[in-house]
């Protein structure tokens, strides 16, 4: 596994991105959990874009993270190599710290601070929420986690291949856990307990603020239990996806979506605003 992360190439892990994607796509035209009434095409169209141009970023920081994994590895610099760990502890603590402070942490930044909220709410307006949604990310915003990346393989000392290992994985667990699909109950939440499940990312992704502040996990849950920001719902098929603010049509274009965070919020009403999103 070591030398087939170290030497991947680049076309083997789009591939594995988009095969991930697709297969997710077929399933959730199979076993939907929501009956969506929209243009499923035109949605993921919409979506793709905010993929390429997440990859985009991605692919222009390769070269800081890359140095930064190097780096840490050649020098055994970072907290894990403080002490003589076999390679699969490394490992396992490696992925557990990469998917804390890369994905759990920064996302709860995001939420908790105003000027963040504001190019992060993009990825909370979808109101059809399924695996095309995983990327769906302001360019912006995939700058703030390219950052948090970087701090954390410092931080922690990982090699390059574990990198490799850990996006690999965690755009896959990205599509799965924002999926379309139904999932037998028993089976999701046997699944909570160690993975971010779909049921458990849907109340991430509810109009209702308190539930929209829950559930930051990507790979692991145990983040969300262990730090308590851990919400379940009994019926996630009662939950109403998006932001009441920007219920418009207009925010189903590429356009008015990339221009979110410089506009000033929509007005809601009265009622709506007792679950309006306002992130001080």
């Amino acid at each position: 596994m070591v030398s087939f992360f170290e030497n991947i190439p680049s076309s083997y892990r789009t591939a594995m991105l988009v095969g991930g994607l697709l297969l997710l796509w077929i399933i959730e035209g199979i076993i939907p959990r929501f009956r969506f009434r929209h243009n499923r095409y035109q949605h993921a169209g919409i979506n793709l874009f905010f993929t390429l141009t997440t990859l985009i970023i991605n692919t222009a920081a390769a070269f800081l993270i890359v140095k930064a994994a190097w780096w840490t590895s050649s020098r055994h610099f970072g907290l894990l190599y403080l002490l003589q760990l076999p390679l699969w502890l490394h490992t396992i603590l490696a992925l557990l710290m990469l998917d804390f402070i890369g994905a759990y942490l920064i996302h709860l930044v995001q939420h908790k601070t105003a000027w963040m909220w504001r190019y992060h709410k993009i990825h909370h307006i979808d109101t059809h929420i399924d695996s095309t949604t995983a990327l769906r990310h302001h360019p912006i915003e995939s700058c703030f986690r390219v950052v948090a990346l970087f701090l954390a393989i410092l931080i922690m000392g990982v090699p390059f291949w574990m990198v490799m290992f850990y996006q690999t994985l965690s755009a896959f667990m990205s599509q799965f856990n924002h999926a379309n699909i139904h999932l037998p109950k028993a089976l999701d939440n046997a699944l909570s307990w160690v993975i971010v499940s779909p049921d458990m990312h849907k109340v991430h992704h509810s109009h209702f603020q308190p539930e929209t502040d829950s559930n930051y996990a990507n790979i692991f849950s145990l983040w969300d239990r262990l730090f308590g920001t851990f919400v379940k719902v009994a019926d996630t098929t009662a939950i109403k996806y998006g932001l009441d603010e920007y219920g418009a049509t207009r925010y189903e274009a590429i356009g008015p979506l990339l221009k979110v965070p410089w506009e000033q919020e929509p007005y809601t009403s009265a009622k709506e605003n007792t679950n309006s999103h306002k992130h001080l």
